[in-house]
């Protein structure tokens, strides 16, 4: 029974946690669980996969007992610190087809989008005001060298007759992103943005109106693999006849998963509100933003006229580690700043007023991995977001409530579910490789958006990202199954 490495807490919360907090006055009043507890179903992890299976369990059996733990506060981890975009999976559809045939990929990836949709209806339907906005997605260009990323979705999309992007000209992509530094790009129409940690904590709200119960400042110490597993924590213990890990990029310190993921920092940082300067730039229409790096830039604004801007891929762990590191760095925050600086110019006086990281659990092919942890059909997990979860966690929930239930429905179904996947090399070949192949596509890029072409030997090494952290990898169950 070892014991899982402990949660750090962010002493800097982020732009959006802070202002969730600040109408929820009464947020950090929670009571730590306590003494042996029994439950039908212990969920771990407050995040938004946690909540919506708690929410998803009581939909489908309002009697059960539900208990959910998390170690923070609920939102406080990659719920509430992401850039807000609730996207589908539309990217990925013939990379969703390969993997699940051509008609379970096309309902899983139609699935994902309706999800988006259900999102905002159920903040709708519940009083969650977490600014809920479908102004789709602007997938863009900031060099000649970077038009035509997009193509291949494009593609996928239009051979099956899917209307999903709208190619743009260059003119309008720089009238509607609001700067002439984006030169090509296409919009798809199904990404919506929020506001992360008001939809998180409106979860919350909720969850307990349906009687839920939650244990914050709770974190999972040691898991118990028997039947039924029990979950340790500090001062208490719960028996529960089934377990739902839901804690994204900590999952990766279990044996079973630790080479099935890499957990990589993304970082952001929201200026001082500027409405009047965002009008004069005509950059008003909502759009979720992203460049076609694969150290991808991702920004969009705010209801109060904030600009949020991010960068992924900023630093690789070590040996699966989530340290207190990845909440924050000075170094990466001026990665992020500079970006910005280069793709608006003119708001180079704007003052930034928040910045904060967390980390991502990446898979080596961008899909999710569902399973039984190390076949125990007891405790189920759903990880491996790869930096898009606010939308597909409410489809995750949907395939772990299933699960957790033993019904026979399209969700549990799902060939998602113990498939199998490319591992990453073990440890220190993993961190050293991939710190390598992640300093060449940063050096690619960045010369690239000069406008000149990178070096043979430069493209080479870039070229194996991400495919290159994982040489020699080999085919393997889900959950070590």
């Amino acid at each position: 029974m070892p014991t899982l490495q402990p949660v750090h807490p962010a002493a800097r919360r982020s732009f959006w946690l802070e202002e969730a907090f600040s109408v929820e006055l009464d947020a950090d009043r929670v009571e730590p669980l306590a003494g042996s507890q029994r439950a039908d179903v212990c969920v771990v992890g407050g995040g938004y996969t946690g909540l919506w299976t708690a929410l998803r369990l009581k939909e489908l059996d309002p009697a059960l007992d539900v208990l959910l733990l998390e170690a923070d506060l609920c939102g406080s981890g990659a719920s509430g610190r992401n850039g807000g975009f609730v996207q589908g999976w539309w990217p990925k559809l013939d990379s969703l087809t390969a993997t699940l045939g051509e008609d379970e990929g096309l309902r899983t990836c139609q699935a994902a989008a309706d999800s988006v949709v259900e999102i905002g209806a159920f903040c709708v339907a519940n009083g969650i005001d977490a600014h809920y906005r479908q102004a789709g997605w602007l997938w863009t260009a900031t060099t000649p060298l970077h038009a035509g990323k997009w193509d291949a979705a494009i593609a996928a999309a239009e051979r099956r007759g899917l209307d999903v992007y709208t190619r743009l000209t260059p003119a309008e992509v720089a009238a509607r992103t609001g700067s002439e530094t984006h030169v090509a790009g296409v919009w798809e129409n199904v990404t919506a943005t929020v506001q992360p940690a008001l939809l998180a904590r409106g979860l919350r709200r909720v969850a307990i109106e349906r009687g839920v119960r939650i244990a914050e400042r709770t974190p999972m110490l040691s898991l118990e693999r028997g039947r039924p597993p029990v979950v340790r924590t500090l001062d208490g213990a719960v028996v529960a006849e089934k377990v739902v890990i839901a804690t994204n990029a900590w999952m990766a310190e279990f044996p079973e998963l630790r080479r099935a993921l890499i957990v990589i920092s993304s970082d952001m940082v929201a200026t001082a509100p500027l409405p009047d300067r965002l009008e004069q730039l005509g950059w008003t229409g909502g759009e979720a933003i992203t460049d076609a790096r694969l150290m991808v830039q991702y920004y969009r604004t705010t209801r109060d006229g904030r600009i949020a801007i991010g960068r992924g891929s900023g630093s690789l762990s070590l040996a699966s580690r989530v340290t207190a590191a990845f909440n924050h760095s000075a170094a990466r925050t001026r990665e992020v700043v500079s970006g910005f600086h280069r793709l608006y110019p003119m708001l180079r006086d704007v003052p930034i007023t928040h910045e904060w990281g967390g980390p991502i659990d990446r898979t080596e092919n961008g899909q999710m991995l569902f399973g039984d942890l190390g076949g125990n059909d007891r405790i189920l997990y759903g990880v491996g977001y790869s930096g898009n979860g606010v939308g597909p966690s409410h489809l995750a929930a949907k395939i772990l409530a299933s699960r957790a239930l033993g019904l026979q429905d399209e969700w549990a179904g799902t060939g998602l579910w113990n498939r199998s996947y490319k591992t990453f090399p073990p440890e220190p070949f993993r961190f050293v490789g991939g710190s390598l192949v992640r300093a060449a596509v940063d050096a690619k890029e960045r010369s690239e958006e000069r406008g000149v072409s990178p070096n043979a030997a430069l493209r080479t090494v870039a070229k194996l990202a991400p495919s290159g952290m994982q040489k020699g990898a080999k085919a393997t169950r889900s959950g070590g199954t």
